[in-house]
């Protein structure tokens, strides 16, 4: 078996078939996605990870990156789960506005060690999403309007390449596979640690603000204005919820990177909507970021759906929700929609539709599927088509994200550096 083989030449824990704790260790971190994988691997450092790949290429065996499983495709079967936890390495340089971040830390503690010196990375709005492999599918911020991708800051990766080599991958060393980490995926190298640019957050404005469903429209249209012609430093998203045992809902979440009293006076529109629930906004520290959207922090069976929109229509704020616990529409845009150094490409899609409901059963998960499929259907006029990688769904592949003269550069890039495929992205490129 690949477990007794792996516990021969690895110093971290090695779980298979039948050992005690292997279905937790290989779970991902939405419930609904099995891994069948052959073993699990949580390496102690990237020694261990060099090891790995060196057995993997001699047993012909494909390895699998994770963290905590968020992005999980369930496509690997047979295949060696490496959890990462372990590499929890973290060292904020301020002066030099710089992070250097272990393959097993999240965004939460980079934040905590950020923010006092008025720093923050490009963190998404969970705090116990992983870094790296956050950051190798792009990375959506709550400042990416400000600054782009989250790859965008990226100055180096280490890793492990398809020989089981240590190497150090920055634009300087390998322009190549950097520009093809930063945002196509983990199909080309096992990072084990980047180190990217911090931005100054002397000061941060946001929250959320609630209100009955019977308020959508209006803040709806709030939503619509604030956001024709809103500063980089803003940021705002519609919320729709319909949580069981709750009166539907709609919010308001928002973060203003700069003084409090302007980020308040860009949204005084909102003001004028009566019958707000609660209005959490005030200045927000850095490490409190990933309390505003209020995720959940522990796994759950979610069934998630994005797709990019052209425009806004109104129809959104009315279109009934039931049987999903939410709708959610981000504004993009800004610097997102520029050019960037890496293969996440430009976003010219100005919005983001989210659509979230629970599998925990097969009949809810075909009701939650068809909702999500109906609505889709019902706004194809403003759908894109295609989605951000690290979005992507169980059923989807890398051609639902990028470009065709993208995406044969990165399949380009598979077939150069991992000719064995020993690396199997959630989404790989070659399929």
């Amino acid at each position: 078996m690949a477990s007794a083989e792996l516990r021969k030449v690895i110093r971290g824990r090695v779980l298979g078939p039948g050992d005690d704790g292997f279905d937790d260790a290989r779970r991902a971190w939405n419930l609904t996605v099995d891994q069948p994988v052959a073993a699990v691997v949580e390496a102690e450092d990237a020694e261990d990870v060099a090891a790995l790949v060196r057995y993997a290429r001699r047993a012909g065996l494909a390895v699998t990156a994770q963290a905590g499983g968020h992005d999980a495709s369930g496509d690997v079967e047979d295949a060696i789960l490496l959890r990462t936890g372990r590499l929890g390495g973290l060292r904020v340089l301020a002066p030099e506005r710089v992070a250097q971040v272990g393959a097993g830390v999240n965004w939460g503690r980079v934040l905590s060690e950020a923010g006092p010196h008025g720093l923050t990375g490009l963190a998404g709005s969970s705090p116990v999403v992983n870094v790296v492999g956050y950051t190798l599918g792009g990375g959506l911020s709550w400042f990416g309007r400000r600054y782009g991708w989250a790859a965008g800051s990226v100055r180096a990766f280490d890793v492990v390449d398809a020989e089981g080599d240590r190497a150090r991958v920055s634009a300087a060393s390998d322009p190549e596979l950097f520009w093809g980490l930063k945002g196509g995926g983990g199909d080309f190298a096992l990072v084990t640690s980047l180190e990217f640019d911090l931005h100054p957050a002397p000061s941060v404005y946001g929250g959320r603000v609630v209100w009955p469903q019977a308020r959508a429209g209006e803040v709806f249209e709030a939503f619509r204005k604030v956001t024709d012609g809103a500063p980089p430093e803003l940021t705002v998203w519609f919320n729709r919820f319909a949580f069981p045992g709750a009166p539907p809902m709609v919010a308001l979440d928002l973060t203003y990177l700069g003084d409090p009293r302007e980020g308040a006076a860009l949204v005084r529109g909102i003001e004028g909507i009566g019958g707000a629930i609660s209005d959490g906004r005030g200045v927000v520290p850095v490490a409190d970021l990933g309390g505003i959207a209020a995720e959940p922090t522990a796994p759950a069976a979610s069934l998630p759906r994005a797709e990019l929109l052209t425009r806004l229509d109104e129809d959104l704020a009315t279109e009934p929700i039931d049987p999903l616990l939410s709708i959610q529409v981000r504004h993009l845009a800004g610097a997102l929609a520029e050019p960037g150094s890496g293969a996440s490409e430009a976003l010219p899609e100005p919005y983001l539709l989210q659509m979230v409901g629970t599998g925990p059963d097969p009949d809810r998960a075909r009701a939650v599927r068809a909702a999500q499929a109906r609505i889709v259907e019902r706004f194809g006029a403003v759908v894109a088509g295609r989605k951000p990688y690290t979005l992507l769904t169980p059923e989807e592949t890398a051609a639902d994200t990028f470009a065709e003269p993208v995406l044969a550069r990165l399949r380009e890039l598979k077939r150069s550096r991992d000719p064995h495929n020993v690396f199997r992205a959630n989404h790989p490129v070659l399929t």
